[in-house]
């Protein structure tokens, strides 16, 4: 079941680099930008209930797919590129194993425990 769910993950970040590739922006702003969400942990700063609420927010990719079309209502690309940087991101988050936060600790995720536990 592992297995598949990284196929399904690695799709949707292979969409979420589709999805860039047809706006009009340089190359170089996806790898720039691909790290960007994980500033929502700074919510971890204040206590593990903030800090998944904020990460829960910025890693939830229906969040992204929200984005992406208000982006493309809008014709604005700079908010379609938000968009498809959240699902890009949160797809890269899962395939390696970062998954939506517990409020218990940042190590425990709805895909198990990450880290040296």
């Amino acid at each position: 079941m592992k297995k598949l769910l990284t196929l399904e993950e690695l799709a949707q970040f292979a969409l979420g680099i589709w999805l860039f590739s047809l706006l009009d922006f340089a190359w170089w702003w996806f790898p720039a930008l691909i790290l960007l969400p994980d500033l929502s942990m700074v919510g971890y700063l204040v206590n593990p209930k903030v800090g998944a609420w904020f990460y829960n927010l910025f890693h939830h990719k229906l969040l992204a797919v929200f984005i992406i079309f208000l982006g493309y209502y809008l014709k604005n690309d700079a908010i379609s590129l938000a968009g498809a940087i959240l699902l890009a991101h949160s797809a890269m988050d899962r395939i390696f194993g970062y998954g939506l936060k517990y409020e218990t600790s940042f190590h425990d995720t709805h895909l198990g425990k990450i880290g040296n536990q």
